[in-house]
């Protein structure tokens, strides 16, 4: 068991964030078998192949995500290579050039990684972090981006929801729910840990709170590295994550768009290709990448380049945009911006005996 003692400066410090950056590395450990319950299979099954079918080099990045087995020491990660972001949602770019300029000094890790890895990282810091880097910015590209809006909803939801809870109880309220293995009493929060044990001053530096979507069941701490302390945790409604409806055109939408281009937004439950919309929807190839082009045009969709294909996905205001037309009701003017799940995690509902676990960073 950890004990966070907090000051009353830690609690008026205490913030959230979302880290792009942590969700890559994270989804590498689902990919390299962290998820034995499968609540990313259907990811991680279009994704493999999407990574086998590019070619590229990402041994940089993956060599520094130990496998995720059930050696104490092996869930740790080095702090290096995703450092607690200093922003409330800072892009993919700025956490990179925080990688990038990496003082030498904290070129450490005990976890499970190569040495030659390292060697090559502390012999040559500036080309090998800049490799590391370009590594995590192609995976990103091919196996996030396309996904990028549906976890940021779900992440920006919780958030939401999580500063609610503050609000109407203040810390003792805001922790209550946050995980089974997270308690909070008297000033002090409870972490369950395997191995760890003892008491943790936050010295007037606050909680970092980064909820994350691919680490269910656990929770993973950073709380002796040279940056903020922080608690990585799983949104509420995470085993929702990847269900899609089926898709059909809402009369409203193709009333606004038109019912080729609504169809084609509609069918963007995960992230496509112009071959594939047009063989789902029956459209031309020439017709669907016209629509498109359109819709790209109008902030609704997104693209991808995966290889040699070009994925689509739709955007925030796209998924909004289609989740209101599809709900039969205008989103409210707080989901303006984004439109959120509100389900209870069905997945940890259905798996009660599955035990969280929480590993230091």
């Amino acid at each position: 068991m950890i004990e966070v003692e907090f000051a009353i400066e830690d609690v008026a410090r205490t913030r959230f964030a979302i880290s792009p950056l942590w969700e890559v590395v994270a989804s590498v450990r689902v990919l390299k078998g962290a998820d034995e319950h499968g609540l990313h299979r259907t990811w991680a099954d279009r994704v493999r192949p999407r990574l086998a079918a590019a070619g590229l080099d990402l041994s940089p990045l993956f060599d520094l995500v130990p496998m995720p087995v059930r050696s104490p020491w092996a869930g740790r990660i080095p702090g290096f290579i995703c450092p607690p972001p200093t922003t409330p949602l800072p892009s993919l770019e700025v956490e990179l050039a925080t990688v990038r300029a990496m003082p030498p000094a904290l070129l450490h890790t005990t976890a499970e990684v190569p040495e030659a890895r390292m060697a090559a990282l502390r012999g040559n810091p500036a080309t090998e972090l800049a490799r590391l880097a370009d590594a995590i910015e192609a995976y990103w590209e091919l196996a996030l981006a396309p996904y990028w809006s549906r976890i940021l909803t779900l992440l920006e939801d919780d958030i939401r929801y999580r500063a609610g809870r503050l609000v109407a109880g203040g810390a003792q309220h805001l922790f209550t729910d946050l995980d089974p293995q997270v308690t909070w009493a008297q000033g002090t929060l409870h972490l369950e840990h395997r191995t760890a044990r003892g008491a943790r001053r936050l010295d007037g530096q606050g909680l970092l709170l980064v909820p994350s979507v691919f680490i269910w069941p656990r929770v993973f701490s950073v709380l002796n590295e040279p940056w903020q302390p922080s608690l990585r945790y799983p949104p509420r409604a995470v085993g929702t994550l990847w269900h899609t409806r089926p898709a059909t055109a809402p009369n409203a939408l193709a009333g606004v768009l038109g019912r080729s281009r609504a169809m084609v937004l509609t069918e963007l439950t995960a992230p496509a290709s112009t071959t594939e919309l047009a063989r789902r929807t029956g459209l031309t190839p020439g017709g669907t990448s016209q629509h498109l082009t359109a819709l790209r045009n109008a902030g609704l969709v997104s693209a991808h380049r995966a290889g040699r294909q070009v994925l689509y996905a739709r955007t925030r205001a796209g998924q909004t945009v289609t989740e209101a037309a599809q709900s039969g009701s205008p989103p409210s003017a707080a989901d303006a911006q984004t439109q959120h799940p509100q389900a209870a995690d069905e997945f940890r509902g259905a798996n009660p005996n599955a035990k969280p676990g929480l590993s230091p960073v």
